[in-house]
Parts: C-alpha cells; sequence; structure tokens
C-alpha cells in the first residue's frame, strides 16, 4: 500500500517530498488543496476517508487537537476510510488526553494509533533529520518506522500511547525556558557592547551551547524572524504544557513566564514571526534593541 500524509504546512510538506524522494508511492491531502498539488511525486486523495482506504501507515502533521480530531473522526475523516490492521501516526502535537481517546476510537475501528511529535524545526523537515518521540505499541512503531526514517535521523519509542506527547511538552519546556536564556544573554552582551558575532562564537561550543543558541542565536542577531516555528504554535504548545502541569499539580514558573512574553507578542500581531522573536519581549522591557549601537 501507499503511505499517506494530512496537513500540508511548513512541516509536512517537507516531510512528504521526503517520503517520495526516499521512494515510496505517496498520496497526500490538505484543506486547501493548492497546497497538497505542490508536492511533486504525490498523488492528492479526495479525502482522509480516501486517503486511509489506500494507504498504511496514514501520517497527519497538523497544528491543533481540534484539527487532528476533524481530519480523523469528522466528516470523511481517516476513520471513515481506514482498514483493519492500519497505523495512524500523529505528527502533530496535541493535547495527551485527546490523544488516548483518539487511540481508542482507532482500536475499536481495527487500526493502530502512534504519537508521534517531532522537533527539529523547518530545518529538521527538509533535511530529514527530525527528531521523533513516539508513543505506542512496539508492532506499530516496527511497521512505521521505515517510513518516518525519510524525514527523521532520530526515533525514540518513549513508552505506551500519550507517551510521545508527553515527551514533546518536556521538549517544549526545554525549547521555550532555552529561548528565554538565549534572548536574555544577547541583550545583556548587546548592553555591554560586545560585538554579538564573536561573542556567540566565544560561548557556543562551552557549557552554554545549545541547538537554540547555535542555530537561533545568528537569525536574532540578524534580525530574521522567519519562523522555524511560530509563535503561535510554540504559544499553542507552551498552553498543553501549562494545562498538563496543573493536571499534575506541578508549577512551572519559567516555562508560565515564557508563556506570557510570546502572548505579549501576540497582542502586537507578531504570532507569525518565528518563536526566536520571545526577544522582542524584552527588548520592549528594557529600551534596548539588539544590533543596534549601545553605549557600554
Amino acid at each position: 500500500m501507499a503511505v499517506g500524509f494530512i496537513g500540508m504546512g511548513i512541516m509536512g510538506s517537507a516531510m512528504a517530498a521526503n517520503l517520495v524522494a526516499a521512494g515510496h508511492e505517496v498520496k497526500v491531502w490538505n484543506r486547501t488543496t493548492a497546497k497538497a498539488d505542490a508536492v511533486d511525486g504525490a498523488e492528492v486523495a479526495a479525502s482522509p476517508a480516501n486517503l486511509a482506504a489506500a494507504c498504511s501507515p496514514v501520517m497527519i502533521c497538523v497544528s491543533d487537537s481540534a484539527d487532528v480530531e476533524e481530519v480523523v473522526v469528522g466528516p470523511n475523516g481517516v476513520l471513515s476510510g481506514i482498514k483493519s490492521g492500519s497505523v495512524i501516526v500523529d505528527h502533530s502535537t496535541i493535547s495527551p488526553a485527546v490523544t488516548r481517546r483518539l487511540a481508542d476510537t482507532a482500536r475499536a475501528a481495527g487500526g493502530s494509533w502512534l504519537d508521534a511529535p517531532v522537533s527539529g524545526g523547518s530545518e529538521g523537515a527538509l533535511g530529514g533529520t527530525l527528531a521523533i518521540m513516539v508513543g505506542g505499541e512496539r508492532d506499530a512503531v516496527a511497521a512505521a518506522e521505515p517510513f518516518m526514517r525519510a524525514y527523521a535521523s532520530s526515533i525514540t519509542h518513549v513508552g505506551p500511547v500519550g507517551a510521545g506527547q508527553l515527551c514533546k511538552l518536556v521538549n517544549q519546556i526545554l525549547v521555550a525556558v532555552n529561548e528565554l536564556a538565549v534572548s536574555e544573554a544577547l541583550l545583556f552582551a548587546q548592553a555591554a557592547g560586545l560585538d554579538l558575532g564573536t561573542t556567540l562564537e566565544a560561548v557556543k561550543g562551552g557549557a552554554a551551547g545549545s541547538w537554540m543558541l547555535s542555530s537561533r542565536g545568528p537569525q536574532m542577531i540578524a534580525r530574521d524572524w522567519s519562523p522555524g516555528f511560530t509563535i503561535d504554535l510554540q504559544q499553542k504548545d507552551l498552553r498543553l504544557v501549562l494545562e498538563t502541569a496543573a493536571d499534575l499539580d506541578l508549577p512551572l514558573p519559567a516555562t508560565a513566564f515564557a508563556s506570557q512574553l510570546y502572548l505579549a507578542l501576540q497582542h502586537r500581531g507578531l504570532g507569525g514571526e518565528g518563536n526566536h522573536a520571545m526577544v522582542k519581549a524584552l527588548e520592549e522591557l528594557s529600551g534596548i534593541r539588539i544590533g543596534e549601537e549601545t553605549a557600554p
């Protein structure tokens, strides 16, 4: 059978293209048909149900819990066409509770569910170097893994259904708080009159080094806010983190503060910018802008 892919956004379109490049027969679907048509070498399905009838596994990469529910259990959804034994792989980042509910529904329809959110941004999707954290049954993971290898360099089975989403929330705590640290550090360097590029080179290879610093630091210095991952999506993920933390009765003060900074930027209409634009909220507080002349 072909492999199906639903959701042709920044991430999904690149992941589907990598499946085509790896030699797989690929069928795609997207609410905006033009985005599906743009994936060279893939066949466009008429609906999620039509795609599911011809494909296993069925990959999904959309924005939020409601979007996943719509394409899975909505009219002409995946479960309307799925064949017994098919595997559904959800690469979206959504609520762990919704994930478990959808997995139960898929199981009742004869399918298997993997929650397999990804990390690595648009660069990782394009380069085929995403990290995937997978929750679900081992047999389903084994069936889907050869396909996921087309766009991932790291695939880790972290536990039962729901564990993949929980692990992704761990990832997003680290991303947001790390971005806060990078923002504060670069603003400090700016205020102190240091050369930002030279400072970045000096620290990124040491104990303070991180993917966020090395990958997003240069963009911040250049004031390039093009998104590998948008503020709106980052804030959606932090909402899931804080909701889950509340269920666990767990305080996460740094994550909550990062979420407040992103909320302030959303109120300024900046939700479509890259998540590294967090520094703009701190610039507003300090009156200092990265890349401008500042007296030491």
